[in-house]
């Protein structure tokens, strides 16, 4: 049975009471700061954070941003996909004395915090353009490189031996049997290092930056323009809730096979 026919047989009710824990969010959200205090200080009710969104799209203040911030986010998860993909090849494949010179040191470096190489990125390529794309690309990289290596090494040596004994030669049994075996690892590797980008930018655009998603976010704060800094907020959150629908559309009718 498929998972749509599923969804359209669940009763009425429940699909109604999906909403409500939404629904119930944004009205202690909207009705919290109406109380006054520090509430009202501190937090802008939804009403507000729509009113301020519309006029920064009317006034096309919002949208230069956050075609700077895609672009940032995006420029480092290709080179972390160019480069990340073909040594996750190298690392899963029948290479042992490159594994074991090269695989200790990515390891350590992969786990090596973020956040503690701001400092050294911003000293060896300044506060521009260079080093926001390193900052993503660092954070992007790990996953991919590592889901290629564990989607390569997880392949059934069964299925290379048969093609070999089928006469596959090297290149061929490259391009059509060990690439799409891991193709779906590689995705899910992309999928988290997408997330890490746009994680990793928005802290990056608050060191020394100018425009983007982030900057606003600080911009605002710094200001103290609190219905701004909400807006803000809430457009990162949605451009990350939309970027994660798009993933998992693209996982559910490109690799659906994997789950039989």
């Amino acid at each position: 049975m498929s998972a749509t026919a599923t969804t359209t047989r669940r009763p009425l009710t429940d699909r109604l009471l999906d909403p409500l824990p939404i629904l119930l969010f944004l009205a202690i959200w909207e009705l919290a700061p109406r109380l006054g205090g520090l509430l009202r200080i501190f937090i802008s009710p939804p009403s507000e954070v729509v009113s301020v969104l519309a006029k920064m799209i009317w006034n096309h203040e919002l949208f230069p941003h956050l075609g700077i911030s895609l672009t940032r986010a995006f420029s480092g998860l290709i080179a972390a996909f160019l480069v990340g993909v073909p040594l996750g090849f190298l690392l899963g494949g029948p290479f042992r004395s490159f594994q074991r010179v090269v695989r200790p040191v990515l390891s350590f470096l992969g786990n090596v915090n973020p956040f503690a190489l701001f400092p050294l990125f911003v000293v060896l390529f300044g506060i521009g353009e260079v080093s926001k794309g390193v900052m993503v690309f660092w954070v992007c990289i790990w996953p991919v490189l590592f889901h290629v290596t564990a989607g390569v090494e997880g392949i059934d040596p069964l299925l290379i031996k048969v093609s070999r004994t089928l006469g596959c030669r090297p290149l061929r049994l490259f391009r059509q049997v060990i690439v799409p075996a891991a193709s779906p690892s590689i995705f899910h590797g992309v999928k988290m290092a997408a997330g890490s980008a746009l994680f990793m930018l928005v802290a990056a655009e608050m060191i020394g930056a100018s425009r983007g998603l982030g900057w606003l976010v600080w911009n605002a704060q710094l200001n103290f323009f609190i219905p701004k800094l909400f807006a803000a907020t809430v457009t990162i959150s949605l451009l990350g809730l939309a970027l994660n629908a798009l993933l998992g559309w693209v996982e559910r009718r490109f690799f659906h096979w994997q789950q039989a």
